[in-house]
Formats: C-alpha cells, structure tokens, sequence
C-alpha cells in the first residue's frame, strides 16, 4: 500500500492532496504543486492528466519543493504508484538503433554514465527484461527521467522521450 500527499505551497504548506492509489488527474483539487510528501511506496509523477509530460520518481521521503525531485516548474496533475514484486530481478536490454537493430547492450545494475560504461550517446530502443528502471536525460541521475516498466519499447517516444538522449540508467527499488 502506498500513500503520497501533494501540497500546493513549499514546505508542506497550502492545499493539499491526499493519494492512496493512481490518479489520472488532480489539478482539479490543487492549481500547482511546490512539495510533495511520500509516505509509503515508490511513485511517478506526471506533468499532465492522463500520465503524460514529464515525469518524476518518487521514494518515501520529504520533497519540500520542486526543485529537490528534479521538477522543472511546479506542475503536476497525475500520478501512480509502482507496484513492486518480492524478489524481482534486474535485467534490461537496449540498442543503438530503433526497433531493435543495431549493436545490443545488456545491464542488470545502475548506471551512472552510459557514455563511460558502453561508449555510447543515445539509445534507441530497449526491451525491459525483469525489474523497473528510470533512464536519466544526463549522466549521474540527473535531468529528466523516463520510467520502464517491463516490456518492449521500440523507440524513445514509447518510454517518453522526444530523443534518445539516454545518459545513465538506474534500477527501481523498494
């Protein structure tokens, strides 16, 4: 069970909104959003109604405003949880070109500079064999963030993105 409170001022201060599950629209209940406590479960957050924009990931801990979860403005209107499995592995699988094709690279741990560990700058298409991710727009976890759940995604615009610009990777834990 997961719950996560989104408060419209920073600090915990203002309206708030109170989630125990995902919702596909809030911005009803709150005009903006400037900090965001998670008190159980891991969480991605969304830009817009309907899972869409940008996203963020979330653990339990105390995001007292945007800035401390990587938001780029104070925007939020949807979000779900994520819903671990015990003893779930890691494994994930992605190329340098679309579809598929291309050199192919497969990782089971964190990456924190994708350029350093593969020597490679983009990444194209990718298949998430076991376990959830968060690719990261630069190296080290930072910028935007895209979440992977298991599956096939054949381009970038399947997990998100507008390019392929993937700079480092990292699991998804409890």
């Amino acid at each position: 069970m997961g719950r996560i409170i989104f408060y419209e001022d920073k600090n915990f201060q203002g309206r708030r909104y109170e989630c125990d599950s995902d919702c596909s629209d809030f911005h009803a209940y709150l005009n903006r959003c400037n900090s965001i406590r998670v008190e159980s479960g891991a969480w991605v957050v969304y830009e817009r109604p309907n899972y869409m924009g940008y996203q963020y990931v979330l653990n339990r801990g105390e995001y007292p405003d945007y800035q401390r979860w990587m938001g780029l403005n104070d925007r939020l209107s949807s979000c779900k949880m994520v819903h671990f499995t015990s003893g779930a592995q890691y494994k994930i699988k992605f190329y340098d070109k679309p579809e598929f094709a291309g050199q192919a690279y497969e990782a089971s741990e964190d990456c924190p500079s994708v350029l350093e560990q593969f020597r490679l700058r983009e990444v194209h298409s990718c298949k998430v064999v076991e376990g959830f991710w968060v690719f990261y727009e630069h190296p080290n976890f930072r910028g935007r963030q895209y979440f992977l759940e298991k599956g096939d995604y054949r381009k970038p615009a399947n997990w998100g993105a507008v390019c392929a610009t993937v700079q480092s990777f990292r699991r998804l834990t409890e």
